[in-house]
Parts: C-alpha cells; sequence; structure tokens
C-alpha cells in the first residue's frame, strides 16, 4: 500500500514538472544539445590538422621519418591496390631526398597474415635500401601504430603516408601522441571498395576521439628501437 502511494505521488509530481512550458523546454534541450555536440565536435577535432595534408610531393617538407599505414595483403604476400598506392607513395618521398626512414606498421597477429614484411619486401624489391625500411609488426589498428610510432620508435615527427580519406584521422591521432604530423594523400586511383573504405572512416573517427579522451588504450609494446 505503501508503494502504491509512492509511485502515484511520483506520477503526480512528474506530470505537475512537465506541465510547467520552461521544465518540458529544458527536457527536450538537454538531450538534443548532446546530441549535436556528438555528432559535431569529433569531426571538427579530427578534421582540424586537414590543412597539414598534401597531394602535390613537391609541396611536402622535409622529415626524417615516414610512417606508412598498413593495408590489406593479399593471399600471395603482395600489397594490395589501396596498401600498394602507400608504398609508391612512400618510394617517392625517399627518392625525392624528403625523408630518410621509412616505418612501414601493420597487422601480423597471425603467423600467416603479415603487413609490415610485405611492405618492406615491395620497398625493397623497388630500390629502397633495406636498412632504410623499418618494421612495426604490431600496427594493428592507426591507433597503435602512431602510439607506438611515437613510444617504442621515438619518433617525434612525421609524414604520414595513407589514403586522403584516411589523412585527417591519422593526423589526429599521431599528433594527440605526441608526433608532429602532416600527411601526403595515396589516393593515386579509384578502388573497388572505396565507399566502404568512407564509411568505417565516419564511425573510425568517433572511436578515435573516444581513445584519445576517454580510453586512453595501452596497445602491444615491447622494447625500444632507435631508427
Amino acid at each position: 500500500m505503501i508503494w502504491d502511494k509512492v509511485k502515484t505521488t511520483l506520477v503526480l509530481a512528474k506530470a505537475a514538472l512537465l506541465a510547467r512550458p520552461a521544465i518540458r523546454k529544458l527536457l527536450i534541450t538537454i538531450p538534443v544539445s548532446a546530441l549535436t555536440l556528438f555528432l559535431v565536435i569529433p569531426p571538427i577535432i579530427v578534421y582540424s590538422g586537414k590543412y597539414k595534408i598534401y597531394t602535390d610531393i613537391s609541396n611536402v617538407e622535409k622529415s626524417r621519418v615516414a610512417i606508412v599505414f598498413g593495408a590489406g595483403v593479399l593471399p600471395n604476400g603482395s600489397p594490395s591496390a589501396v596498401l600498394e598506392d602507400r608504398l609508391i607513395t612512400a618510394k617517392e618521398l625517399y627518392e625525392a631526398g624528403l625523408i630518410r626512414k621509412i616505418l612501414v606498421s601493420g597487422d601480423n597477429r597471425v603467423s600467416h597474415y603479415n603487413e609490415p614484411t610485405a611492405m618492406k619486401t615491395y620497398l625493397i624489391d623497388n630500390g629502397i635500401p633495406q636498412e632504410d625500411v623499418i618494421e612495426d609488426f604490431a600496427g594493428r589498428r592507426t591507433y597503435d601504430t602512431c602510439y607506438r610510432a611515437s613510444y617504442i620508435f621515438g619518433v617525434d615527427e612525421a609524414i604520414l603516408v595513407t589514403q586522403g580519406f584516411h589523412l585527417p584521422r591519422a593526423i589526429y591521432l599521431c599528433n594527440a601522441l605526441g608526433i608532429r604530423s602532416s600527411g601526403i594523400s595515396a589516393t593515386k586511383r579509384s578502388y573497388v571498395d572505396d565507399a566502404r573504405y568512407k564509411l568505417r572512416e565516419i564511425i573510425a573517427l568517433y572511436w578515435s576521439v573516444a581513445d584519445i579522451t576517454i580510453l586512453s588504450p595501452t596497445p602491444v609494446l615491447g622494447e625500444k628501437i632507435e631508427l
């Protein structure tokens, strides 16, 4: 009986509050404002670094290191179209004298799939000296690559090499993790899964802001390596 009276009192109190226009307006405004902030702030944060993206190699400033982000490797061990364009772009930077070292970072969490080795092999086969290509075998995500480049390899400034749709997020993450970054777009053709990549990027940018501002995950680490 007492509980019934409590429930009745709560219902009446709620009805009285909702009857007031100011309260109703506030109850609508708060969730709408929160949703707006959620939708707007992460893209603003991530795309604030877009002015640091270059599409013409002649505009790129020199840096000691280029970070090449991993992507798909085909069953025969050769790079996918997306990854090949990143490697071609890194090769162009090296041959233009704009970088001295290339850090190739990708996924190698299972023995039969090895992005960094495929990347290094491609670069060496195309004339880049072996000693100037360094492998990072635990770049499972963009966040991990940036974190490890800073913490494991001691990189504090770099040119990031990846496709244009990926660069804003990569620059944001590397800057937030202590690497002064600019980027060169490696988009050299149309890709079969281009629409899927861009859709995934929308979701990933929110996750990236959460990683930096809330979650702060620690990726796979290990001994520090000098480039």
